[in-house]
């Protein structure tokens, strides 16, 4: 089967790898990568293995350090012959950490995230169809030059736009507005629009930037907004009203607060970019920009506060963190040349 593809497989931990030891017991991540990958009928026919196990975390306790140790196994393993990389972890944070990895992601080959809904003594276990998919993705030349893709309920979705949007249903997993990607269909990866342009960022040079974020609701005070001053964070992400509104109270704090760390406001709506130019009141978008706050556009505020993140760790300057929001935007469409 040396004619076959070689996927190299790495496990963060997640539902997909947690089982119980006694029946009524809650589960937790104990299931190796080979494990996982033997639970697969099939997947030896579709790509030579290579199955690595990297952590055993609950994705919520995956930290940004993490991330880079496994991105730098990944980018060994293309070094080493791979032609795709797939990673299993838990679906808490997986639209976060995908979208981590994809900036970075300076590759054709596709790295491939995926996991479980269910765990695997649950009846109708979704985690051996999941990295069955996720691997027939990794391994079909349609997915070169898409950055990274997760891959769940047959379903292919762009690290970009991706979302959880259940808290325990299996077809959880979905891009609103634009849609998914793709879907995998009778062992093969099927998309639906060409692959986008990509500008991947080089890996931060500064450690310890630490960027907040914090909700918009009703009735809020300033004092988280004093308490992120106060802390030295270096920079300040808001999921914010609607199309990208807070409180009156809080656009007059973040004038004290602009002049020392760049912020970002979102929408916490779930779908849908924040506006430019529709509503002109204290905390509206336009007041905001007036401010110097930094629209977070089509990006979820989660999304947003990563890509500050890295961006601040390479010491970028605030035109190119709007370049780099922008270009997730709906407009942004050129395709790579065939």
């Amino acid at each position: 089967m040396s004619h076959l593809p070689k996927i190299a497989i790495g496990s963060l931990g997640g539902t997909v790898s947690m089982t119980s030891s006694q029946p009524g017991e809650g589960i937790s991540s104990r299931l190796t990568a080979g494990d996982l990958t033997a639970a697969v009928p099939g997947l030896g026919d579709i790509a030579q293995i290579q199955a690595a196990s990297l952590l055993q975390l609950a994705s919520g306790s995956l930290r940004f350090d993490n991330l880079l140790a496994c991105l730098h196994w990944a980018e060994q393993q293309l070094a080493e012959g791979a032609d795709g990389v797939v990673m299993t972890q838990g679906t808490d944070t997986m639209e976060e950490t995908a979208f981590f990895f994809d900036l970075f992601w300076r590759h054709e080959q596709p790295l491939v995230i995926t996991g479980a809904m269910r765990g695997p003594q649950q009846a109708g276990a979704d985690g051996p169809g999941n990295l069955f998919a996720a691997v027939v993705a990794a391994a079909a030349p349609a997915s070169r030059g898409r950055g990274v893709l997760v891959a769940m309920n047959d379903t292919l979705h762009a690290a970009s736009r991706v979302r959880k949007t259940h808290t325990l249903a299996t077809e959880t997993f979905s891009s609103p507005v634009s849609g998914p990607s793709g879907v995998v269909v009778e062992k093969q990866a099927l998309y639906f629009s060409p692959p986008r342009v990509r500008q991947p960022i080089p890996l931060p040079t500064s450690a310890g930037i630490r960027v907040a974020l914090l909700e918009s609701c009703l009735d809020a005070d300033t004092g988280l907004l004093d308490a992120v001053l106060a802390a030295g964070y270096n920079g300040l992400v808001i999921s914010a009203f609607g199309a990208g509104h807070i409180a009156a109270e809080w656009a007059v704090k973040l004038s004290e607060l602009l002049p020392r760390m760049p912020v970002i406001v979102g929408s916490r709506t779930g779908a849908g970019g924040t506006a430019t130019k529709t509503y002109d009141y204290p905390g509206s978008e336009m007041d905001l920009q007036r401010r110097g706050v930094v629209l977070a556009g089509w990006l979820c505020p989660r999304k947003a506060r990563i890509l500050l993140w890295a961006l601040l760790g390479n010491g970028c300057a605030i035109h190119e963190l709007k370049a780099r929001i922008d270009a997730y935007g709906p407009m942004s469409t050129t395709t790579a040349a065939a």
